[in-house]
């Protein structure tokens, strides 16, 4: 009787498996599936976009493909303030960007334009900062406040960098330079305090403008230095480190809470994956992008710790207006947080 027993319990597994039934039920199998659109300003091959596909990559293979992902990079779908306000209205379910333009949507955003807040803190310090931190819990409450989760924040301590055909070696030296930069508020008083003379211009503008001279100096990535071959028509990369480069992984609030639980935790934990592979890249993505504009022309210019307490002094104007902005209490969690308090 118990061969019997047995040869049943035998049989019925097997057929069970043959079925395609799984003994132990996974937490996504009694879910509906998901397709989730994904809009991406990052330049193909940058950070940005190298995030979003191993993001993609990672959320489908975490749910077994109950969630699957409609990725759109390279800004097919728009720019940045293009693609928030389509994320805002429900159009597009995720976005990614940097949040120069991110300040128009959250204003408290504008707590990374503080000048030269990251520049004397390494990788591990400025994640802790932004992704695990009280600062962070008091920022995503401002990202809710507009409709957005921020799900995570990408970077590995490299920066936004200046360009010039004046050589900078103090201070002064910023004094009367025509300098092309985004067209933000705080970024133009940056540059204002510091004696320089900042024009917005459109970036497809952008290099044949210091070409011929209309401006003499930009600011952007390394990536995006080389991918416009500034090399050729600047001969100094200025690491004045004004502005941390990053990325953020951003949602639609509704959307996200309309999820369950269970593909919550695997968009989150798709996140940390994707940033664990791509945030130690940076620094030899951002050091090679270096090197070749280097080997393209360009002088290299670093400074030290004495030169970044002059800029920031030089810019306290900056400091004071973001703290008028956006209150004081966000940018000194900020400030704490990279101290680790």
């Amino acid at each position: 009787m118990k061969k019997l027993a047995f040869a049943l319990i035998v049989s019925l597994s097997f057929s069970i498996l043959a079925s395609g039934i799984s003994l132990a039920a996974g937490p996504y199998d009694a879910l509906a599936p998901v397709s989730l659109r994904y809009g991406n300003g990052a330049a193909l091959g940058a950070a940005g976009d190298l995030w979003g596909i191993a993001f993609c990559k990672y959320v489908e293979e975490i749910t077994n493909k109950k969630i699957t992902v409609d990725y759109f990079g390279n800004s097919q779908l728009g720019v940045d303030n293009e693609l928030q306000t389509q994320m805002q209205a429900g159009d597009i379910d995720i976005v990614s960007c940097q949040p120069g333009q991110t300040t128009t949507f959250v204003p408290a955003v504008a707590v990374y334009d503080l000048p030269l807040a990251f520049a004397k803190y390494d990788a591990a310090a400025i994640d802790k900062a932004l992704n695990n931190s009280p600062f962070t819990k008091m920022i995503n409450d401002k990202y809710g406040e507009s409709k957005m989760v921020c799900l995570g924040v990408l970077q590995g301590a490299t920066f936004r960098v200046m360009t010039s055909n004046v050589k900078i070696t103090k201070l002064d030296d910023f004094k009367g330079i025509k300098i092309r930069t985004m067209n933000s508020p705080n970024h133009l008083l940056f540059w204002e305090s510091l004696g320089a003379n900042p024009t917005p211009l459109p970036f497809t503008e952008l290099y044949m403008s210091l070409q011929q001279g209309v401006v003499q100096a930009q600011e952007n990535a390394n990536d995006t230095n080389l991918s416009s071959n500034f090399q050729e028509v600047q001969k100094y990369l200025v690491n004045i480190k004004q502005l941390l480069y990053m990325n953020q992984f951003l949602m639609n609030k509704a959307k996200f809470e309309s999820l369950d639980p269970a593909y919550q935790d695997a968009i989150r934990e798709a996140v940390a994956k994707a940033s664990a592979e791509i945030a130690p890249q940076l620094t030899a993505i951002d050091s090679g992008n270096r090197d070749k504009l280097v080997a393209g022309g360009m002088e290299e210019l670093n400074f030290d710790d004495k030169f970044y307490d002059d800029v920031i002094k030089a810019s306290q104007p900056v400091y004071d207006e973001i703290r008028k902005q956006i209150g004081g209490d966000i940018v000194d969690a900020l400030l704490n947080a990279l101290e680790g308090k």
